[in-house]
């Protein structure tokens, strides 16, 4: 029989590594602590902005 390859030799230690890494996500998800994103943030005040300047400008 043949030696496998480096690239098949090395194939179960990605593969552990990505179940890993998804399950070190999973757990992060479950605690919990949510965090809201800059973009949402500077979406929601510019168009906190917006309506209140539309307010002063149409009434």
């Amino acid at each position: 029989m043949t030696d496998p390859t480096p690239d098949q030799r090395r194939r179960p230690g990605m593969i552990e590594r990505r179940k890993q890494k998804i399950a070190e996500e999973i757990a992060r998800n479950r605690r919990g602590g949510h965090t809201v994103p800059t973009w949402v943030l500077a979406l929601l005040l510019g168009l906190f902005l917006a309506a209140w300047i539309g307010l002063i400008v149409f009434s």
